[in-house]
């Protein structure tokens, strides 16, 4: 997920603590999304899945297929394990990128994604948990259809949720456990993600002393504006983040476990 932070300008770094700084650590319990669902279909010896990134189709053979215009992956598999089952792997070159299982439940109504994501420095292990916002086509599989995510029964794993925040004069620094971090200035240029393969782009401005923006860019189109919040006493930050590729909106709430 995408977190950001800025600070005031042009004040001495020895003296400087902002509101921003310190580990902050996403609780997934909070987590809403509302716009556009994620819908699959799973028909015709085909898969296709409208959220995966821009878009995935492909024979659902278990064969790995080129797919292009990804930022992230280059070749993906689907298999249909059975009635309620499909697995999906993809790879960036020779490198495993994730691996995904999505589980349909026996009525239909509900449908689990565990993950395996090999984005980072070590495999991480997850699962998402959705609800049926729309039926299955005919004859199509039971995973075909739509799906709102739903932080209830969803496991998501620390490395996802985490995040630390430098504040530096003039700009901020930040740093993931997935490998990912930036040293950026407060002047709404773009600075880049380091260790983000997909080449991510990240622009920063303030609102005021306890609110900021930042505005994430990838091949020069826009993918998410985030908007930041930290509660007067410091223990809280809202996140907004407006996704432009999905046409969804994702809300949630962390807390600062160190100053």
């Amino acid at each position: 997920m995408k977190i950001a932070s800025v600070m005031f300008a042009l004040l001495p770094a020895v003296a400087w603590a902002g509101s921003f700084d310190g580990t902050w650590v996403t609780n997934g319990e909070s987590i809403k999304v509302s716009g556009n669902p994620d819908t699959y279909l799973v028909a015709n010896g085909t898969f296709s899945c409208d959220a995966c990134g821009t878009g995935l189709k492909l024979k659902a053979d278990g064969k790995d297929h080129k797919v292009k215009g990804h930022p992230y992956y280059d070749t993906a598999s689907a298999t249909v394990l059975d009635d309620q089952r499909v697995q999906t792997t993809t790879h960036a070159g020779t490198k495993l990128w994730g691996e995904r299982t999505h589980t349909v439940s026996a009525d239909g109504k509900t449908m689990t994604e565990e993950f395996v994501s090999y984005e980072g420095p070590n495999p991480v292990k997850g699962k998402a948990s959705y609800t049926r916002v729309a039926p299955a086509p005919a004859g199509a599989h039971a995973l075909s259809g739509s799906w709102q995510l739903k932080a209830s029964g969803s496991t998501f794993p620390s490395e996802y949720l985490t995040v630390t925040f430098t504040e530096t004069p003039g700009g901020l620094k930040m740093n993931s456990p997935l490998g990912q971090s930036y040293d950026a200035k407060f002047d709404g240029k773009e600075y880049p993600i380091v260790g983000d393969t997909g080449k991510t782009k990240v622009s920063l401005k303030r609102i005021d002393d306890r609110t900021i923006q930042e505005t994430d860019t990838r091949g020069g189109k826009v993918t998410d504006i985030v908007t930041y919040k930290v509660t007067p006493d410091g223990k809280i930050m809202r996140g907004v983040d407006d996704d432009k590729v999905h046409n969804n909106k994702m809300t949630y709430t962390a807390e600062k476990k160190s100053p």
